[in-house]
């Protein structure tokens, strides 16, 4: 019962997180996208990064696919955090760095332990859902 819950409270932080930032790209796609851009990222690439964001972090939330979707997030990570906040000159962006990397740590965690009883793929009877 506490592994459930402190596996549910973990996917719901981590999930959590990148909802909220999905939904707070709404407001201004244009501008994500020429954000993205300064990368070397496609800025017509910037929809489809949106609804990954909340669309992925909805299912983490929910424990549906959760080490396909933890997986693609911790890549996720590691790959933003590499190209947009690598700079050792500058201390804030390093700390942005770690913390995608301590993110993804976050969510490679989550595909050794799986989703935990209190999640949909333990519902739906996924073989994967609770196989460590």
């Amino acid at each position: 019962m506490q592994q459930a819950s402190l596996l549910l409270a973990a996917r719901l932080g981590l999930g959590l997180l990148f909802v909220v930032a999905g939904i707070g790209k709404l407001g201004d796609v244009a501008g994500f996208g020429a954000y993205m851009a300064t990368g070397g990222i496609p800025a017509a690439l910037a929809w489809p990064v949106v609804l990954f964001e909340i669309g992925a972090g909805l299912a983490l939330m929910a424990g549906l696919g959760t080490r396909i979707v933890a997986g693609a997030l911790a890549a996720f990570c590691v790959f933003s955090g590499v190209l947009y906040h690598f700079d050792p000159a500058d201390q804030m962006q390093m700390t942005q760095l770690l913390k995608n990397i301590g993110l993804a740590g976050g969510y490679l965690a989550l595909i050794v332990t799986g989703p935990g009883a209190w999640s949909l793929d333990a519902r739906t009877g996924r073989a994967s859902a609770l196989r460590a």
